[in-house]
């Protein structure tokens, strides 16, 4: 048995696009001798479709899509994922399923039983859980389908759960497993994925044909990184991060568990990567080509342009250098080099003018008040407002270039430097936008020194540091990552060694800044724990504020 693995880059709610690609790639595996293909989870319309999932019409073509798929399912079986209507009128209205189609038809379905609602995950929402479980033979081979999370319940270990599906399809005698997935990415996701992969290897000695989506929705990023595993537990191939591939694989190699094949999971290299794969398929999805941001000279603004110019090429980019009467020359110099460097287009435009007439205008309403966060604030909305009109004017998508350890804490303005329709490095703290420099970096300079090496400085008033208003990132990074990925609340960060009231401090930062968080772009996620979808806190809460 040769069975094709197709590691596929869906588009929410392009049923047409979806089927079109799926077919091509079944012909691609049928003319390399495949007998079976593999598609992710929700393959017909996309992972996460959300409330999509609640109209008649999107169920209804992602069952003709499956009809269709069928029919292609002639010399070669299709197994795909697909949302199944529930027959049954108490329950959710759907399950969501993994199809076998073969010799023209719908040969067998199975429904997911683990339904995750926690993070980015809300499936409980719209699906029933499966309560019945069999397997299929096909070619004489008996085979257990199944879906993402039905795997990382192994003997029922896991506290979220209270059914391991493989436990109850293993009194059919299956001889190979094949997984439908849609597995977000997150730096360190790749080996948790195939240490559970493995631990199912070991307890039910069957080889697992684990398919995973890849591509970028919205804020969600898919690595792909699809994986054989032998009996044995050696990984007979884990496929390519960030492409959409597709390989085939004879069944009587993959038992025989001689190859051991893993990638590198270089965390910088793979977030880099990711964020890529992040605004290309932003942009491209959304029928998007160019992008426009703000240039200021400094470490975040420059990668994000970097970033931008290698997912969408330099000439789809366009940078604003916006200098202030508090602007170094370094940073104006540093941008504009920068800007060359890349071969994207720049503009220059000082913003002091337009400052000072808003200054004149608000004289009268501002005597005998001292300069503070309102005039600060005031620069960093002018510059917003520019972007805006030429994103307006010439049809450019406004990136915004704040980081993690920024929108934790609320160092930003609303409606200025946190505009946006996408942010790029909202999920990367800013000890790691350095790491990513480093990494651009590697083969020469392409980010000036200076932009790296400079105490990071908004500039909004003289002589002005990042450090005057936080703690040192390297601190300030660590109390944040413990805060909002490890959930470790002031008695535990404080017995770690962390200072009291620096913690307090920072943690009532955190909370009362929720409110800008709610009004920001989506953020790329590529940790564990990123703002948006996966993270759900209150505006108004007294938490530790």
């Amino acid at each position: 048995m040769r069975i094709a693995i197709a590691q596929f880059n869906a588009h929410i709610g392009n049923f047409e696009g979806n089927l079109a690609k799926m077919l091509r790639m079944t012909e691609s595996a049928r003319q390399e001798g495949a007998d079976i293909i593999c598609f992710p989870e929700l393959a017909t319309c996309g992972y996460p479709a959300r409330d999509f999932l609640e109209f008649d019409d999107f169920i209804r073509q992602a069952d003709a899509s499956i009809q269709t798929l069928a029919q292609a399912a002639r010399g070669i079986a299709i197994v795909v994922g697909s949302p199944t209507r529930n027959p049954n009128p108490e329950g959710k209205d759907l399950y969501n399923s993994v199809y076998f189609l073969a010799y023209g038809r719908v040969e067998f379905v199975q429904h997911k039983a683990l339904l995750p609602t926690y993070d980015v995950f809300d499936e409980y929402r719209y699906f029933q859980p499966a309560s019945e479980f069999k397997i299929l033979e096909y070619m004489g081979k008996r085979i257990a389908l199944t879906v993402c999370e039905d795997i990382w319940n192994v003997g029922n270990e896991n506290p979220l759960y209270t059914i391991c599906p493989m436990d109850e399809m293993m009194p059919f005698q299956p001889e190979l497993m094949i997984n439908v997935s849609a597995s977000p990415f997150s730096h360190n996701h790749a080996p948790e994925r195939i240490h559970v992969i493995r631990a199912n290897v070991e307890r039910y000695n069957v080889p697992i044909f684990y398919v995973n989506h890849v591509g970028g929705q919205t804020e969600l990023l898919f690595d792909g990184g699809s994986v054989v595993m032998s009996p044995n537990g050696n990984v007979h191939d884990e496929m390519p991060f960030f492409e959409e591939c597709i390989r085939v694989y004879e069944l009587d190699e993959v038992m025989a568990g001689q190859k051991q094949m893993e990638q590198p999971r270089e965390k910088i290299d793979l977030m880099h990567d990711a964020l890529l794969m992040g605004i290309r398929d932003y942009f491209g999805k959304l029928g998007l080509k160019k992008a426009i941001l703000g240039l200021s000279g400094g470490i975040d603004s420059a990668v994000t342009v970097v970033l931008a110019a290698r997912a969408l090429g330099a000439d789809n980019v366009r940078v604003l250098l916006m200098p202030s009467q508090y602007s170094s020359d370094h940073s104006v110099n540093d941008a504009r080099q920068l800007a060359q460097n890349l071969g994207v287009q720049y503009d220059l435009l000082p913003v002091e003018p337009m400052y000072q007439a808003y200054m004149e205008t608000l004289k009268p309403h501002f005597w005998g008040f001292p300069f503070n966060i309102t005039e600060e604030n005031l620069q960093a909305r002018i510059r917003g407002m520019l972007l805006m009109a030429f994103s307006n004017k010439f049809g450019h998508i406004l990136l915004n270039t704040s980081n993690k350890s920024e929108m934790a804490v609320g160092y930003g303005t609303l409606y200025g430097d946190m505009c946006g329709g996408l942010s790029v490095l909202g999920d990367v703290y800013k000890t790691e936008v350095y790491e990513l420099a480093g990494y651009i970096n590697k083969d020469g300079e392409v980010i000036p020194e200076n932009s790296i090496s400079k105490p990071p400085s908004a500039e909004l008033r003289p002589d002005q540091k990042d450090s005057d208003s936080l703690p040192d990132y390297d601190i300030l990074d660590a109390v944040l990552y413990n805060y909002i990925e490890r959930h470790q609340g002031p008695k535990e960060l404080i017995e770690m060694g962390f200072d009291d009231a620096l913690v307090k401090r920072v943690l009532r930062m955190v909370n009362v800044n929720e409110f800008k968080r709610h009004q920001t772009a989506p953020v790329l996620r590529v940790s564990a724990k990123a703002f948006g979808m996966g993270r759900r806190m209150p505006i108004v809460g007294k938490y530790l504020s």
